[in-house]
């Protein structure tokens, strides 16, 4: 049996998300001591890493749950799994090319400056002014991310 330190060190997933993942039901709820403390199975290990694998691969909370829903599962109910990796598969290339139009506006932007400050600042002007953009060049998959903060993982 694990502590939830012994977990998080195993995995690299700070305390406070893996008893997110537990409340949102990724994770069966730990055993507890008779002083109330966490004790996991080597397999609660095994899922937290699939779950954080399937995090770092951007995948929502919600395709992480179906996934392990399919844990025993066979023949054409596991499609579904290969539809998430399509899905997320696709989702990161949309974001490759968002990616690629915010790094031509940035450089736009960069070069709006010729060095003299003579004048008003043409970088702050064009950071202010959506209307000389080339494009469309908004983060789109902003606050699609369902789950913990990136900065709990």
């Amino acid at each position: 049996m694990l502590s939830i330190g012994e977990m998080s060190r195993r995995t690299g997933v700070k305390v406070p998300t893996i008893r997110f993942y537990e409340d949102k039901g990724l994770l069966e709820p730990a055993a507890r001591t008779t002083g109330n403390q966490r004790r996991y199975s080597h397999a609660a290990l095994d899922r937290l890493a699939f779950i954080r694998h399937a995090r770092d691969l951007g995948l929502p909370l919600g395709d992480i749950a179906t996934l392990i829903s399919l844990e025993g599962a066979t023949g054409a109910t596991l499609d579904r799994a290969h539809v998430i990796a399509q899905r997320q598969r696709d989702r990161l290339r949309a974001r490759i090319v968002n990616l690629g139009k915010l790094e031509r506006e940035l450089d736009r932007i960069a070069g709006a400056c010729d060095g003299h400050h003579d004048g008003p600042c043409a970088v702050l002007h064009a950071f202010g002014d959506h209307g000389p953009c080339a494009g469309d060049h908004r983060n789109n998959d902003q606050g699609n991310d369902q789950g913990a903060p990136r900065g709990t993982r």
